[in-house]
């Protein structure tokens, strides 16, 4: 039997040493490195010499076979999965403790069951009974789905060979998991990636789907090696503020399908119920005539989202003013208002910003720029924005606003909301006579609409 080797490796990129250091080289990560056991095995002799299998090779123009999908029976969780599961695929859900990661996979698996699918939920982290009494606050007692409570994955793994291969198998969660020949901890390196390589591998062969639920850390990461994430087919994270009911399923990987595309729920005492319509959602509680609130049309994946961006700015004494932003990347913020500094001469450096994102959505694309510095300026200058407006495009660092992409998914999204009026880049003019279009070329076109003067 090969002697198992003392190594050290990070828990957070999965990158090996051989003694223990404070700083991953490879993430930066600080005391990530911890020790962990790992069996060595020399190459088998005469491996050069042994003939293996020939790999089946097809031409680019042989006919496509589209991968089948099973459907879960909840819209948005397949919309965020590209159309559905496909067999022999992995997938792995992240999302903080107590989001709503085991009560959407408990739905999603108690909708197939129903359906005459043959489904498994195994738990390493709640007993059977816990997990039936959240089934009956759900009103699922009555859906066939099998459940089980194991952390071996040889046990698991026997289990699901025994008898006929289920459709799809649910593991909550991987860093409960342990494979007995492996002598480290649950939910160290090695384990990990043991176990989700065996799990992945079971699902290839028998052509079953393999859910696997992540723990994340505290920079909203999950947990364990990197090179878990490019070992599943599909990542998706569950995003939300507990202050706010609402709660999205962001796919940042996707073999199968697009990647940013997000499924919208709302936390119910019944569960996690579907939002067919977001931008509503989004925008309940807007006040049009309140001055430093903005409403944006962004794009989620492929679906057009209309949120409210809210900002506060306040004269301040202090050296270092106050940066405060929920929901948008700070360092892009620092950037709009160095560009309103130097290009339109507002003075915002010696003034406290506050930025925040309605509803607990997460914004990313440089779209929102023109939102944000609409919404900063309508702040400052204590004069709200028309009525039924929707803002949209790029600022670049000379002050020039860029034209983004699928505009007139946006306006039609407004459009349909009841807006009127959009801000936006100049370019190719939209026929839509329900929309005023006004279209702005510079920073400065946008600032006389709130400092005529200037």
């Amino acid at each position: 039997m090969a002697k198992p080797q003392q190594t050290f490796a990070c828990g957070s990129c999965g990158a090996v040493y051989s003694r223990w250091q404070g700083k991953c080289d490879d993430c930066g990560g600080w005391n990530t490195v911890s020790q962990h056991t790992a069996a060595v095995s020399g190459a088998p002799k005469g491996l050069s010499q042994k003939k293996g299998t020939a790999v089946s090779l097809v031409s680019l123009n042989e006919p496509i076979v589209e991968a089948p999908r099973t459907l879960s029976g909840i819209s948005e969780l397949d919309r965020a999965l590209g159309g559905g599961f496909v067999p022999g695929s992995a997938v792995l859900v992240g999302g903080d403790p107590g989001i709503g990661k085991s009560t959407l996979l408990l739905q999603a698996m108690a909708a197939l069951a129903l359906k005459g699918e043959d489904c498994i939920y195994i738990s390493g982290e709640e007993a059977t009974a816990q997990i039936q009494m959240r089934a009956n606050r759900l009103g699922l007692q009555g859906a066939p789905l099998k459940l089980g409570c194991e952390t071996s994955l040889r046990n698991i793994l026997t289990t699901l060979g025994e008898s006929n291969a289920p459709k799809a198998v649910v593991i909550d969660s991987i860093q409960t998991l342990y494979a007995d020949h492996v002598e480290s901890a649950p939910g160290t390196v090695s384990q990990v990636r043991v176990c989700a390589h065996e799990l992945i591998s079971f699902a290839k062969r028998r052509g079953i789907v393999v859910i696997l639920v992540g723990h994340v850390t505290k920079d909203g990461q999950i947990a364990g090696p990197r090179v878990l994430e490019h070992m599943v087919d599909t990542v998706l994270y569950f995003e939300g503020d507990r202050g706010h009911q609402f709660r999205i399923l962001r796919a940042v990987k996707n073999r199968f399908g697009g990647t940013d595309e997000i499924g919208v729920f709302e936390m119910t005492g019944l569960g996690l119920q579907e939002v067919t319509n977001p931008s509503e959602l989004f925008l309940a509680d807007h006040n049009v005539r309140e001055p430093g609130s903005c409403v944006f049309a962004g794009i989620e994946g492929s679906r057009p989202v209309l949120v409210e961006i809210q900002a506060l700015v306040a004269r301040s004494s202090a050296a270092n003013p106050r940066r405060a932003v929920v929901g948008w990347d700070t360092g892009r913020l620092a950037m709009v208002l160095a560009v309103l500094d130097a290009r339109a001469g507002l003075g915002l450096s010696g003034c406290d910003v506050y930025l925040n994102v309605a509803g607990g959505l997460k914004i990313s694309e440089p779209a929102a720029d023109m939102a944000v510095a609409a919404a900063l300026m309508s702040s400052l200058s204590q004069s709200a924005l028309p009525e039924e407006t929707v803002v949209f495009g790029e600022i670049s660092l000379s002050g020039d606003i860029r034209s983004v992409s699928q505009t007139d998914g946006r306006l039609k999204e407004a459009a349909k909301l009841g807006f009127s009026r959009a801000i936006m880049p100049k370019g190719k003019k939209q026929s839509r006579k329900e929309m005023q279009q006004q279209t702005v070329t510079r920073i400065g076109d946008l600032v006389t609409n709130f400092f005529p003067d200037n």
